[in-house]
């Protein structure tokens, strides 16, 4: 029995494990930076097996880093992502259900990281198990990735070391856009991100409006003064009347805003003391997001300005493009042609029509999407996507594995989730397809193959991961440090002490909070 053959057995043999594992990481359904029972669960499950796992890696409370090694020999990188987002808290169920004990407001798993996760542990595991059988040397660093929908962890990771070292990484994502399907990234990675929060601060409002040097008579009368909400609001309005001048008219950008909050709902004839506002910048190259950023910052003045405040700006991400690796994406692209697109039985498929129903849609005999049962090879997805993108744009669409890919020869693969025919459909439905064991389990299984059959490839071919690192190297103009290599952008503290949305415990029970 060969080692890639030992592998896809640990993957079948322990199919229900992985399925519970994932239910559970959907359940707790924990945000950006407050992902504490998720990266817990992990961390017991790699000690368990053997591995060595820091906690708190790169400074960041639910992060890690696990590693495992069977004599000298190169390291092949993996990693877990299990933050979910506020506002989309789904029940694994077959209609619009919020999870027992919570209100939809609360988080929830979109995309869903809590199968990515459970795909990359069951690839970790799978490739460890074969290597121990076949006496594979070499070792296995296994990451826990915090807060990727603000692109948070793998910056401060890459700036600290964490990918120094590797001789591939591993970066697999659950299909979410057309033509990216069972494929492997080719040419286009994606590109640039920058998260920040711009804080406002009155500390002062006695002084507004004053004359002469004589405050305001009455204390009451500081209401008088703007304060920080104000600040906020005319940023926030500011900003959108210029964001078509910020950038220029180049596909694939975008810029969202979050109000973050500070708990000042029971302030009693006083300004707001404090406003944050949170931008998220996802462009193709580095100079635009420094671009908007400038133009941001000049607003920010002038809306402090105007409303007697004074104003920071706290960085959250500054993550990089990606770096193609054509030889990791062909050695990841015959793994998966050997592993074949998800299949979903018939209960899957009622457990999907159930869903159509719910949506007021008709139940089709065949639910899914035609993408979500069969292969694209990277060069024919590439073409796809590139007629919908300027000729010039090199990147598009935002995800942080882009940091990783300057560390280590990298491949970028996705494997179908469940996707519907007709709609469109509300969000809850995907989301619930994304917890339901029926309809999530099979792209889990697949994509722990996939990810434990091109570890063990690396780890045994010597040419094959060869040629991955001459790619690597001229692409950088050497590697790590060289002359056309791209340093990180991280120059900031994990950004962890912000009123990010979490889960709390009170004598009232578990509940969903917006902390000051």
């Amino acid at each position: 029995m060969s080692a890639v053959v030992t592998a896809e057995a640990w993957v079948a043999a322990h199919a229900r494990e992985l399925s519970e594992g994932c239910a559970t990481i959907f359940g707790f359904g924990e945000p950006a930076w407050r992902e504490y029972r998720s990266a817990a669960w992990y961390v017991e499950r790699l000690r368990a097996e053997g591995f060595t796992v820091e906690e708190g890696s790169g400074g960041m409370p639910t992060a890690f880093c696990a590693e495992w090694r069977q004599g000298e020999g190169p390291v092949v990188g993996m990693y877990a992502e299990y933050d979910a987002v506020p506002g989309n808290c789904q029940a694994a169920a077959p209609e619009r259900a919020p999870r027992e004990g919570l209100g939809f407001l609360a988080a929830g798993h979109t995309d869903p990281h809590s199968a990515l996760g459970m795909a990359g542990l069951g690839g970790v595991l799978a490739a460890k198990a074969a290597m121990e059988r076949h006496g594979i040397a070499g070792g296995l660093r296994f990451t826990g990735e915090p807060a990727e929908k603000v692109r948070g962890s793998k910056p401060l990771h890459a700036a600290k070391g964490y990918y120094d070292g590797l001789a591939a990484m591993l970066s697999f994502h659950p299909f979410y856009m057309l033509p990216l399907c069972n494929t492997v990234r080719w040419d286009t990675q994606c590109g640039a991100a920058y998260a920040m929060i711009y804080r406002f601060r009155c500390d002062a409002p006695q002084a507004w409006g004053a004359r002469d040097g004589a405050p305001i008579p009455q204390s009451h009368s500081d209401i008088r003064a703007p304060g920080a909400n104000d600040a906020l609001v005319t940023m926030y309005q500011m900003a959108r009347q210029h964001r078509d001048a910020m950038l220029p008219h180049a596909g694939g950008w975008s810029i969202s805003e979050a109000i973050l909050d500070a708990g000042q709902a029971t302030a009693d004839n006083l300004p707001a003391v404090q406003a944050d506002l949170q931008y998220m910048i996802r462009v193709p190259e580095v100079a635009q997001a420094e671009q908007v950023t400038a133009q941001l910052d000049r607003i920010a003045e002038a809306a402090a300005a105007l409303t007697g405040c004074t104003w920071e700006r706290h960085w959250v991400s500054k993550s990089r493009p990606g770096l193609t690796n054509h030889a990791m994406a062909e050695l990841v692209w015959r793994e998966m042609q050997a592993v074949g697109a998800p299949r979903w039985d018939e209960a899957a498929r009622d457990i999907m029509r159930k869903v159509q129903r719910a949506c007021g849609e008709e139940a089709m005999e065949e639910p899914l999407i035609d993408a979500c049962t069969r292969l694209v090879a990277p060069r024919d997805a590439e073409a796809e996507l590139r007629r919908a993108l300027p000729p010039a744009q090199a990147h598009s669409t935002s995800d942080d594995y882009t940091d990783m890919s300057w560390h280590a020869p990298l491949a970028r693969f996705y494997v179908a989730r469940p996707a519907l025919r007709g709609g469109p459909y509300p969000p809850w439905a995907m989301n619930a397809l994304g917890g339901i064991p029926a309809t999530i389990d099979p792209m889990v299984q697949v994509a722990a193959k996939v990810l434990a059959r091109a570890a063990l490839r690396l780890l045994e071919d010597d040419a094959a991961r060869e040629a991955a690192r001459a790619e690597f190297e001229a692409r950088t103009g050497g590697g790590v440090g060289g002359e056309t290599w791209m340093a990180p952008l991280c120059d900031y503290d994990p950004p962890t002490g912000f009123g990010w949305p979490e889960y709390v415990e009170t004598v009232r029970g578990r509940h969903w909070h917006l902390p000051g």
